[in-house]
């Protein structure tokens, strides 16, 4: 059971960016899933989930309107599509998923993390 995150990488304020999170060993429709940041001396944020139980997408406010997470499980990925970046948005991102079918619970599977940094 694994999830490989990648599509990381350095982009100008503005711009757009979208991240990989391929699964192994589960499906992903059968769990609730999400994208986590980290920016440097900050928690852990949660940025968006999609609850496996009604299939809603949650997002933070702030990424509402900016970043769409979406799945394609065909090919068991996971997609975070990101515009409007901002310097703020600079964090170490994680893919993760429950087999809770609620968001707001703890994941209990985790991506290995791919920078993301939003510089001029």
């Amino acid at each position: 059971v694994q999830l490989q995150a990648s599509g990381g990488g350095l982009v100008q304020p503005g711009g757009s960016l979208r991240l990989s999170c391929a699964a192994s060993g589960f499906t992903l429709d059968g769990h609730s899933v999400g994208w986590v940041r980290q920016a440097p001396g900050k928690e852990r944020e949660g940025i968006a989930c999609t609850s496996s139980r009604d299939g809603n997408t949650y997002y933070a406010a702030a990424v509402k309107g900016r970043f769409t997470s979406f799945s394609d499980n065909a090919k068991h990925t996971l997609y975070l599509q990101m515009n409007s970046l901002e310097p703020e948005d600079t964090a170490v991102y994680y893919c993760a998923a429950t087999e809770y079918p609620y968001c707001g619970v703890a994941y209990d599977i985790w991506g290995q993390g791919t920078q993301v940094t939003v510089s001029s």
